[in-house]
């Protein structure tokens, strides 16, 4: 409900399927990596062990202007999941 982009008759509509996707990419990031859930009160990366703060919007922007992307290890267990390089095992 909070992702105007999908929504054809609101001005936020993503126009080009590019725009759609950094858009929609911002979001999922902020909403993961970003913003404290009243229930977990930890952000969802935190909870599952992903990263070890609440990033900041500072930090999310210049991960997203340098292409950093978090790295884990092969096969390291976070929460019930276990990471895997490529999506092979």
């Amino acid at each position: 409900m909070s992702q105007k982009r999908y929504s054809r008759l609101s001005n936020g509509y993503s126009k080009k399927v590019e725009n759609h996707m950094a858009a929609t990419s911002l979001y999922v990031a902020h909403y993961n990596l970003c913003k404290v859930h009243d229930a977990l009160r930890v952000s969802p990366a935190m909870h599952l062990r992903v990263t070890d703060h609440v990033w900041s919007i500072s930090e999310l922007v210049d991960a997203a202007l340098n292409g950093v992307v978090p790295s884990q290890p092969e096969g390291k267990k976070v929460g019930r999941f276990t990471v895997i390089d490529g999506g092979t095992r």
